[in-house]
C-alpha cells in the first residue's frame, strides 16, 4: 500500500528548501521502509542547497544522518523486522566492486541504494535523495542493509549523530588513520567532525590532542570533548604553534575537517617525520592546494608525509555503528552534548541559518 508523509524538499536551484507533502511506495526487494524519529543537520545537506544540487536531479530529499522505526520491509529482508530501532547509513558496501571483492568493504566504491519510491504529491515528481538516503521526511526508503540496527536503550535522537558527523571523526581517527598510543594529533576545525575526530583521539589514548580554530566558542567545545591544548588560529601562525606544543617536531597525526585549501596546507606542514595528514572536510569544485616538497623540515619529500582522504571514517556501519552506539551507552562517547538544538521539519532552513553562523555544533530534528 502506498505511504503518505511530509519532507523538506529543495525543489529548484538557489531555492529555500520548502516542505512538502511526499507519497511512498512500498519497500522492494531487499528495501525497508523507516518511519523517522530524527535527523541531524549536517554540511552536507548545506553544501547540497548552495551548490545547486551536487550534481543530483531536482527535486531533492535532503537529509542524510537519520534515525528511526522500521515500518515495513520488502521481499527477502531477513535481517530486520517492523518495530526495530535503526540507525541509516549511507555507505552500505555493494559487496561487488572491486574493493569489496577483495575483502576491503571499508573502501567499497559504491554503495547499495534502494530504487527511487519517493515522490512530490503534488505532480508526482519523483525525488532524489541525498546520499540515497533522505531523512528530513516523516519516512523515508532505503536498502535494508543501509538500516542498522540499534540497541533498545540508545536513544534515537542521539543516534542519528553516528549517521554521518561522529562516524567520519571517530573513523578517521580509529579507520583511516588509526591513532597510536601515546601520540600527539592535531585537529583543524572544530564543528561536528572535527569535535568527533577530538573524542576518537581520546578513545585511542592519544597524548596530546590539539585543536586549531578560528572560533574561541569552538575551541571551548573542544576542550570539553577531550582537546588537551587549543590553538586560536587567528592568533599568529597555527602551524609554528601545534609544532611548538607537539615536543617541538610536529605531530604524529594531523586531521583537517573544514575543507579550504589553507587548512589543508596547515595541517600538513604541522606534521612530525613520517607523519599523516587526513583530509576529511568537503571541498569545493575548482579548488587546488599548494604543497612544499622540498623544504628540509616540513617539506612533503623530506618530512616523508603521508596524506589521506576520509570519506564516512572508512565505516563498516554494520560493525561500527553498533559499537559506537555501545561506547555511549557505556560513557565513553558523548553525544548529548553535542546536541546543541532541536528543531522541527519546518524549521530546517532556520537551522542552516545557525549552522553558516557557528551557532551550534549539531542541530536535531525531532519528529
Amino acid at each position: 500500500m502506498p505511504y503518505e508523509g511530509r519532507a523538506a524538499v529543495l525543489n529548484e536551484a538557489g531555492r529555500d528548501v520548502e516542505l512538502e507533502d511526499i507519497t511512498l511506495e512500498d519497500p522492494g526487494p531487499g528495501e525497508v521502509l523507516v518511519k523517522m524519529v530524527a535527523s541531524g543537520v549536517c554540511h552536507t545537506d548545506l553544501h547540497v542547497k548552495n551548490m545547486n544540487g551536487m550534481g543530483m536531479a531536482f527535486p531533492i530529499l535532503l537529509g542524510h544522518e537519520g534515525a528511526g522505526i522500521i515500518e515495513a520491509v520488502g521481499e527477502g529482508v531477513t535481517n530486520l523486522k517492523p518495530g526495530d530501532p535503526v540507525v541509516i547509513a549511507y555507505r552500505a558496501p555493494c559487496e561487488q566492486c572491486p574493493a569489496c571483492l577483495r575483502g576491503d568493504p571499508r573502501r567499497c566504491w559504491v554503495a547499495l541504494r534502494p530504487k527511487q519510491r519517493i515522490r512530490r504529491k503534488r505532480d508526482g515528481a519523483l525525488l532524489s535523495q541525498v546520499l540515497r538516503c533522505g531523512t528530513f521526511s516523516t519516512h523515508t526508503v532505503v536498502h535494508s542493509k543501509a538500516a542498522i540496527k540499534m540497541p533498545a536503550e540508545m536513544p534515537l535522537d542521539k543516534a542519528c549523530l553516528i549517521a554521518c558527523g561522529v562516524i567520519t571523526g571517530v573513523g578517521a581517527a580509529l579507520n583511516t588513520a588509526p591513532i597510536f598510543a601515546g601520540a600527539n594529533v592535531a585537529v583543524f576545525g572544530c564543528g561536528g567532525v572535527g569535535i568527533s575526530v577530538i573524542q576518537g583521539a581520546k578513545l585511542a589514548h592519544a597524548k596530546r590532542i590539539i585543536a586549531v580554530d578560528l572560533s574561541e566558542r569552538k575551541l571551548e567545545w573542544a576542550k570539553n570533548f577531550g582537546a588537551t591544548d587549543v590553538v586560536n588560529a587567528s592568533q599568529g601562525d597555527p602551524v609554528a604553534r601545534v609544532r611548538e606544543i607537539a615536543d617541538g617536531v610536529g605531530v604524529d597525526f594531523a586531521y583537517e575537517a573544514v575543507g579550504i585549501p589553507k587548512t589543508i596546507e596547515q595541517s600538513i606542514a604541522s606534521l612530525a617525520y613520517a607523519g599523516t595528514a587526513v583530509h576529511i572536510g568537503l571541498p569545493e569544485d575548482e579548488q587546488h592546494v599548494n604543497l612544499n616538497f622540498g623544504n628540509m623540515d616540513t617539506g612533503v619529500y623530506w618530512n616523508k608525509a603521508t596524506i589521506k582522504v576520509c570519506h564516512c571514517g572508512d565505516a563498516l556501519p554494520s560493525n561500527d555503528f553498533p559499537l559506537l552506539a555501545q561506547l555511549y551507552l557505556q560513557g565513553q562517547l558523548k553525544l548529548d552534548e553535542m546536541v546543541t538544538a532541536t528543531t522541527t521539519l519546518d524549521k530546517v532552513n532556520e537551522a542552516f541559518h545557525a549552522m553558516e553562523g557557528g551557532d551550534v555544533l549539531r542541530s536535531v530534528i525531532l519528529f
